[in-house]
């Protein structure tokens, strides 16, 4: 069963909506069977090449990215690395085609969603789609969660996640497409606590199986490719490129299975920071750069650190981008990605 919304809906969506949704009987039972499935970890290491390329296909998608794929071509998409972001999932019921973004702010979500729509409706607005959210975590006491007030000093309680879910659920309210709410793995439903009460996400990921819809928690651990450093950069990048603004990266070609990491310019500004920040420490580099510090992957620091060292050694981005031509890359026969 699902929670349907559509064109037709008289519901009043916003925080009220939200909250109601998360006490929804049923998706309180699909998170709860959710927690009780292994994260499955979808990795490259270790692997031979025949091993590689026996094995299932996955499209992987960062922050701020999506990617819309075809159950002809993709076994699995997903996306992983999220604690105050959202995993998004839309698919098409009868045709399978899935469309998974990582977001990150409620300023992406109105042309976001357009962007993940444009293939997964294909101009049939009839068509039923399921959607699955994963990640965000109570980052904000619960009690304002179930507050029926909103006060301009309230802005700065209520955290990230919080209003990047309300935002979601407001925008996918107003659209005139047929969603099905099939997974709401958010907030409270995602949030564990430790002795002293400190807030973390359960699952920081999710894949989908595009032949059946079916959504799983996942890690894609040394299997975050291809380009990783330059998409990561992408994101932070973006802010400062005004032809992204409001849009989710470009990222994956669903007719031709081919990654077309789209291309996007930064100043020398990011160059300054990099110099800058390299030099914090791990702590100081979580406080200064992450939106929930004491959450984030034992990698975190790591990845900053190695984008860092990229912007230091290639500071203009036509070198990584020339022509500001696309960044392309095939599937190989033992199912590594190269660069054409």
């Amino acid at each position: 069963m699902s929670w349907a919304i559509g064109n037709n809906s008289w519901y009043k969506w916003g925080s009220d909506t939200l909250s109601a949704l998360m006490e929804h009987p049923i998706l309180a039972s699909v998170s709860n069977s959710l927690k009780a499935i292994p994260v499955r970890n979808f990795s490259v290491k270790d692997e031979s090449a025949q091993e590689r390329a026996t094995k299932t296909k996955w499209v992987y998608v960062f922050q701020r990215e999506y990617a819309t794929v075809d159950p002809a071509l993709v076994d699995f998409v997903g996306t992983d690395e999220a604690t105050t972001c959202v995993g998004l999932v839309i698919r098409n019921r009868k045709n399978g085609i899935t469309s998974v973004a990582h977001m990150d702010s409620p300023d992406i979500v109105d042309i976001g969603l357009s962007q993940m729509l444009l293939l997964v409706v294909d101009h049939n607005l009839d068509a039923e789609l399921e959607v699955h959210l994963v990640g965000g975590f109570e980052d904000v006491s619960p009690n304002f969660l179930k507050s029926c007030t909103r006060s301009e000093s309230d802005a700065k309680l209520e955290g990230y996640s919080y209003p990047l879910c309300a935002k979601i659920f407001e925008t996918l309210c107003t659209r005139q497409e047929k969603f099905h709410i099939q997974t709401a793995f958010i907030l409270g439903h995602n949030t564990r606590r430790d002795s002293e009460g400190n807030a973390f996400p359960i699952f920081n990921g999710l894949a989908v199986e595009t032949s059946t819809g079916s959504v799983i928690p996942a890690c894609f651990d040394g299997a975050r490719c291809p380009d990783e450093i330059v998409r990561r950069i992408r994101v932070t990048a973006s802010y400062e490129d005004s032809s992204w603004n409001g849009k989710l990266m470009d990222t994956y070609d669903t007719r031709t299975d081919q990654f077309r990491i789209a291309s996007c310019c930064w100043t020398s500004q990011q160059r300054r920071f990099a110099l800058t920040l390299r030099h914090l420490t791990d702590s100081e580099i979580l406080l200064t750069c992450s939106t929930s510090p004491s959450a984030e992957g034992p990698d975190f620091v790591d990845n900053l650190r190695r984008q860092w060292e990229y912007l230091i050694k290639y500071p203009d981005w036509i070198e990584t981008f020339p022509l500001k031509q696309p960044r392309v890359f095939e599937r190989t026969s033992d199912g590594e990605w190269k660069r054409c």
